[in-house]
């Protein structure tokens, strides 16, 4: 005979649950069972998965719940009477219990929960129409009166349940898992049947598919409550029966009880519930009367493609755009949903809140011309039916981005408008994940810690691609070593593979929000709102269904995301508005700013949205972007796959690459992408334009591409190559072009999306550049509890050269302000709100007693703030950092911080009471706070520490400052400047130890990870065993320590691995680079330049008027050349100043030497002596050589000062310049493909040697950031010597932009650019 298992539990019963549905339900097809219930514990998370499962195995769905009835009421919480509740199985017979369920398992979470989600007897009562229910397991209230000997109580208990139920709708549940309990609740329930007359079901309390599971089960129980598997104590199940069990099995168990099988086939056969799609459940939208939804929205549109297109509106191709949009809307339905979102960014507007569009939405002319999107989609060649698409029935999806700050008011505004009731957010589900399965099994099986977190580390943690264990096991050797090692390493790894995707907890969509025409609890179970923003948020509920199960039920959901990005450009904006009277909105910040692009190019995008980080800027400091479509397709590259595209793409936006075509017609498509499938949108339109697809057609290929479905696939081959053909490409072409597109899905991208944020990554560079001080302060604003970035972007500052001053009570608000100064400056002021222990009520205290007349003195300040409101805890962190310096000393302000607060208190204490204090100056006397004398001083170090600790970096002063000086003599970089190096480059770095973490090799040796921070930020060491073993006691934290090393750019932001450490800051050799990097210096041959290789004859001739390239100056012939000197340099470079520590990959070919410029030098001080002739003519400076041969022993710190300039003799002759050296081209290079120059850039030393080695840096950083194929060298004075240093392997491209940015850096009198002729 058959069987239906009743009584089931999923994953989704968090605590207990181990069935995963689909496979529950295939078990059940398997077993040929015609139906199937699903009861999980106190929530109906599962419920649509599992009928959306049962309906495609062709079984039928019995939607139930397993609910919490509690002791007393659901409204008591005393945790001795309410603690434990009773289990009650509800099966919902028609859509009327189906609707009751709803509504019980809503109100147990959000009115009843205490320890479970709890109803009680009346609101069963009240809602047991259409149910069916059971007495439940061993936790049903009648059993538990059985298991307690209260047998009377139990039978008035059941004949309340046949009150409330009727005797067809209740039954009696008997199991039988073989324990002696049990065994006494099934006599007492046959007996207490007798005298009821009760139907008996049969169940099996399903809480895993498989008996072998039970094992799995009980270990996820383990993981849930906390505890080990060893424990004796631990809550667990009474065996491994507890599994779905087959009709012949429940059969033999209940042989004496053949109508409690019969029953569960009964009730199956009553059970009927319709879940399918029944339409769209929009909220109701109130229009203007006269008015129809599609009628107000044609208006509202036409109304918006005036103001949005002006003479444009009437162009035929907006016109008939914006017609067949509203005519798919409307035949759609969707004329309500599109006026919804309209009033949400109405209201927006309205409030003055900042909001933006992300995704397909851009795609739509009718969200254009309704200001609900800010990318014009015809301009940038956006589809329609990407955002919509006729042909699949599916919901639109907008997600609207709005201010950070103002999201909460946004939700409020939807509650209020469409009704709290009809208003929820979406729940989101936690599932252990590959790693997570491995720690948390290990745990509970009480393996070493050590041993689980050596086996975790090796599966891969990659954001957005998650792997299985069983694919690591595949492919990582190590793994495969471990697992077949020890027998207890691979139980571990097998029970973690079997546990891994199982659901853990339910937390809240950080955006998703769903708006009903009815009570939302008519459609879905609630939910109480979970995680740190429950209480903050203004919406309550939350659904017990996930985001993607909405759709199918038609009800729409609306993203309402936060953005720092434009709460900071909003915030901007007012600054720009109050300080210079131009107003901004995101409809008309200029994306078509030159001088934002060259910014961009230059990669000082430090805070710029979506491009700040060091990979993209590198990538853009290459690219040099010149108009917004550059740098939309570096949005949409800059991700894993299409990255691989980047170096191509520049290359070919740079005319260094030739673009193919496998098809002439693919060019219009692919030219603003230089040939690479970069969007979706190109592919729809390619195959549109080649093919004849419609629009709806291509996106169906879209997304059948996207999502690898073969057969849609097959069949879009087909018919492809078939309308290809009419196009006269032929078939192999086709298919070809198509095969190319399978693979589109590894890379290609949203080109609505990528606009969008193009276009607010452009908008953010240009305020960076044209208003630094108001959206740098603004950005320190938003960004202040994040001390890392408060920092990154407090270093950029100073490097823009804005001042960035300390808190200050009688200066800063909340907010980091702008603050003007006599000299005509700004500077940007701390802000209160930056110090931590320092909330919101101490600084509103502050400021309302400050108001618009400064502190004068601690007196003062005590009078006039009640300390009381402000707190010993955030007043003592305010002195540490400094705020109340004007006040007197830290040390002494601390030391009276207690009589401080004391006076604050009796003065305002007797003004509460309307008393005059004691002492006041109606009494001649005045209570003085007098800050007691400290006997010592705090340690400034200590003072320093208490800035970083409390506002994340040091303000007033650098635990570094004493030895800059000694530093930027031999560091070769600082941390902002590690981008720059390239990949492997040896290094010197200098920097606080702030943070170390060591860690143990799988050969058990001990290595580190070590933070630096110097005055630009921060410098990731990784200290491998051999150098951790030689000098981990140096790398203590306080510790200044100079670190030499390799730097490594592979993983995106550049870390250094460290060679060598010391605390000795006397190094004044240069950094020596690794062999192979630099070659052997030598004199260039007079013949060929390596055997077998042809070198063709260069000559120098002066460079013809080009328009297209800069002239900043006129070149002579080169004997006309040799008569004129470069203008001599004004004084020499300090000692230790080093060309080769600066600029990697060239070598000098000559040197000559430079007169000083006057006459005697003090005897203590002796001149260096000069060279010969013969010597400069042969041979380059020893720093040179030695950099190309073997590293030296280091050299012997210097004693003696450098000469100062004034103290040199004048030489009468001036200093020769050396013509430009033989070009020698690269075996195989075409002579013939265009004219070559060589840029020569002179430096000059100033007295500042930090910023001359920076001058030198970013000369060298400008010429190699533009690709061409021109030569460059530097001309270089150091110690009265000359020296040109050439960079064989670097080329650069001589135009207009290079020129200029080098005038701005030397100067035009240090630019010479001679044109090469190749003989």
């Amino acid at each position: 005979m058959s069987f239906v298992h009743l009584h089931v539990h999923s994953e989704y019963s968090l605590l207990d649950g181990f069935s995963n549905i689909k496979k529950l339900v295939r078990r059940a097809k398997e077993l040929d069972m015609p139906a199937l219930a699903l009861t999980d514990h106190g929530t109906m998370f599962g419920m649509i998965e599992f009928y959306n499962a049962a309906m495609s195995e062709e079984i039928k769905p019995i939607l139930g719940l397993e609910t919490y009835l509690a002791a007393r009421t659901m409204k008591e919480r005393d945790p001795q009477e309410d603690k434990k509740s009773f289990h009650l199985v509800l099966l919902a017979e028609n859509a009327t219990g189906y609707q009751n369920l709803l509504k019980i398992a809503s109100a147990a979470q959000l009115e009843g929960f205490y320890y479970y989600p709890r109803v009680d007897h009346e609101f069963i009562a009240s809602h047991a129409q259409g149910l069916i229910a059971t007495s439940a397991c061993m936790s049903g209230e009648i059993p538990r009166l059985i298991q307690q000997d209260n047998l009377a109580e139990a039978a008035r208990r059941l004949d309340w349940y046949y009150q409330v139920f009727g005797s067809d709708n209740f039954f009696l549940e008997l199991q039988n898992h073989n324990f002696k309990e049990l065994e006494v609740v099934n006599q007492a329930l046959r007996e207490l049947g007798r005298r009821f007359k009760s139907r008996f079901v049969a169940t099996n309390d399903v809480h895993y598919i498989e008996q072998k599971d039970a094992r799995f089960q009980d270990i996820m129980l383990a993981i849930q409550t906390g505890t080990v598997l060893t424990d004796p104590k631990r809550l667990r199940m009474t065996g491994d029966t507890y599994y779905l069990r087959s009709p012949a099995e429940m059969a033999a168990l209940f042989s004496d009880m053949p109508e409690a099988l019969t029953n569960t086939l009964r009730i199956a056969e009553r059970c009927s519930v319709d879940l399918s799609f029944k339409g769209y459940h929009l909220p109701l939208f109130t229009v203007p009367e006269g008015h129809t939804p599609q009628s107000y929205l044609q208006s509202l549109c036409e109304a918006g493609l005036a103001r949005r297109y002006g003479a444009r509106a009437n162009d035929p191709e907006v016109r008939q755009r914006l017609d067949y949009e509203l005519g798919v809307i409307h035949t759609m339905g969707f004329d309500a949903y599109f006026l919804i979102v309209w009033d949400l960014c109405r209201y927006a507007r309205e409030q003055g809140i900042w909001y933006n569009v992300r995704g397909s939405g851009n795609g739509s002319v009718v969200a254009y011309a309704l200001d609900i999107t800010l990318v014009e989609p015809l301009q940038h060649g956006l589809i329609f039916e990407r955002f919509l698409n006729p042909g699949r029935i599916s919901m639109p999806d907008i997600d609207l981005d709005f201010r950070d700050d103002c999201r909460a008011e946004m939700l409020e505004y939807t509650a209020k408008r469409y009704g709290d009731d009809k208003v929820a957010q979406i729940i989101t589900f936690g599932t252990l994940g590959a790693r997570a399965a491995i720690r948390d099994v290990g745990r509970v099986m009480d393996i070493p810690l050590s041993e689980v977190d050596r086996v975790a580390k090796l599966i891969p943690n990659i954001p957005g691609k998650p792997v299985t264990i069983p694919q690591v096991l595949e492919e990582n050797e190590e793994f495969k070593q471990i697992y077949a090692s020890q027998p207890y390493l691979k139980e571990l790894i097998d029970t973690a593979a079997e546990m891994e995707g199982v659901v853990r907890n339910a937390g809240t969509h950080a955006a998703g929000v769903v708006i009903t025409d009815k009570p939302v609890v008519e459609y879905l179970p609630l939910h109480r709102p979970t995680g740190a923003m429950a209480d903050e948020s203004p919406i309550k509920t939350v659904t017990q269904f996930e985001m993607g199960v909405l759709e199918s039920l038609g009800i729409l959901k609306v993203d309402f995301l936060g953005l720092a990005t434009l709460s900071i450009m909003a915030r901007a904006c007012d600054l720009i508005k109050q300080r210079h009277g131009v107003e901004f909105t995101l409809d008309n910040i200029p994306t078509d700013d030159s001088a934002t692009y060259a910014l961009l190019g230059r990669g000082e995008t430090a805070g710029v949205f979506q491009v700040e980080g060091s990979g993209m800027r590198r990538w853009l400091m290459q690219m040099k972007p010149r108009s917004l479509e550059n740098v939309i397709a570096m949005v949409a590259l800059f991700r894993p796959g299409p990255m691989d595209f980047i170096p191509g793409y520049v290359r070919r936006m740079h005319g260094e690459e030739k673009v193919d075509y496998r098809h002439p017609m693919l060019e219009s498509i692919f030219e603003e992408t230089y040939g690479y499938p970069v969007y979706q949108e190109q592919l729809m339109f390619a195959v549109i334009k080649l093919a004849g697809y419609t629009a709806p057609e291509a996106d169906d290929l879209r997304k059948a591409i996207a999502k690898k479905i073969k057969d849609k696939l097959l069949k879009h081959r087909e018919k492809f190559i078939e309308g290809a053909a009419k196009h006269n490409i032929d078939e192999k072409t086709a298919a070809a072009i198509f095969d190319d597109w399978e693979e589109f899905a590894r890379y290609g991208f949203n080109k609505s999306h990528a606009a969008d944020y193009g276009i607010i990554a452009v908008q953010t560079a240009y305020l960076k550049l044209h208003y630094t001080v108001e959206y740098m302060t603004a950005l320190l604003s938003v960004t202040q509890n994040d001390t890392d970035k408060v920092a990154l972007y407090v270093a950029d500052c100073r490097r823009m050269g804005i001042a960035v001053e300390p808190p200050d009570v009688n200066a800063s608000g909340w907010d980091f302000t702008i603050q003007d100064e006599p000299d005509g400056k700004s500077v940007i002021r701390f802000g209160l709100g930056a110090v931590k222990n320092v909330g919101h009520g101490p600084v509103e205290a502050i400021l309302q007693g400050r108001q618009d007349k400064p502190f004068g003195d601690i007196n003062d300040f005590a009078r006039r703030v009640d300390l009381r409101q402000v707190g010993k805890r955030a007043l003592e962190s305010l002195v540490r950092v400094g705020a109340l310096v004007s006040f007197g000393s830290r040390p002494a302000l601390l030391a009276g911080l207690d009589l401080i607060l004391s006076i604050s208190a009796s003065h305002f204490r007797a003004a509460d009471q309307g008393q005059m204090s004691l002492f006041g100056a109606h009494t001649g006397v005045i209570e003085e706070i007098t800050l007691p004398k400290v006997a010592s001083e705090i340690d400034r170090r200590e003072m320093l520490n208490w800035e970083r600790e409390l506002i994340g970096l040091y303000i007033s002063d650098h635990p570094l400052s004493p030895v800059m000086d000694v530093l930027t003599q031999v560091v070769t970089h600082f941390s902002g400047q590690l981008s720059e190096a390239v990949h492997q480059e040896k290094v010197r770095v200098a920097g606080l130890v702030t943070r170390q973490r060591t860690h143990q090799t799988k050969t058990g040796k001990m290595m580190a990870f070590v933070t630096l921070e110097d005055v630009q930020g921060a410098i990731e060491l990784i200290v491998f065993p051999r150098v951790w073993d030689q000098y981990s006691e140096l790398l203590e934290p306080e510790r200044i320590v100079l670190v030499e090393g390799r730097v490594d750019t592979s993983g995106g932001d550049p870390k250094v691995f460290a060679d060598s450490v010391t605390t000795e800051f006397k190094v004044t050799g240069p950094i020596e680079p690794d062999a192979p990097a630099a070659p052997r210096v030598t004199r260039p041959p007079a013949g060929n330049g390596r055997p077998g290789v042809p070198v063709p004859k260069v000559k120098t001739e002066p460079a013809k008027p080009d328009t297209t390239r800069p002239q900043p100056r006129q070149t002579a012939p080169p004997a006309a050349r040799k008569a004129q000197p470069v203008p001599p340099p004004p004084e020499a470079f300090p000692a230790g100043w080093r060309v080769d520590e600066v600029v990697p990959g060239g070598f000098v070919l000559e040197g000559e030497h430079v007169p000083p410029s006057v006459t005697s030098a003090p005897p203590e001080e002796p001149a260096t002596s000069a060279r010969s002739d013969e010597e400069i003519e042969t041979t380059p400076p020893e720093s040179f050589l030695a950099a190309a041969t073997e590293p030296p022993a280091p050299p012997e710190p210097a004693t003696q000062p450098m000469p100062s300039a004034t103290s040199l003799p004048v030489m009468d002759e001036p200093p020769v310049v050396h013509p430009v050296p033989p070009y020698i081209l690269a075996p195989g290079a075409s002579s013939e493909s265009k004219e070559l120059y060589m840029i020569t850039v002179s430096l000059r030393p100033s007295p500042d040697k930090m910023r001359d080695n920076l001058r030198l840096r970013q000369a060298y950083g400008i010429l190699i950031s533009y690709p061409g194929s021109d030569r460059f060298a530097l001309q270089i004075y150091e110690r009265n010597r000359g020296y040109r240093i050439e960079f064989p392997n670097f080329t650069t491209a001589a135009c207009p932009e290079l020129i200029a940015r080098l005038n701005a850096l030397v100067g035009a009198e240090n630019i010479v650019i001679e044109k090469l002729t190749i003989l």
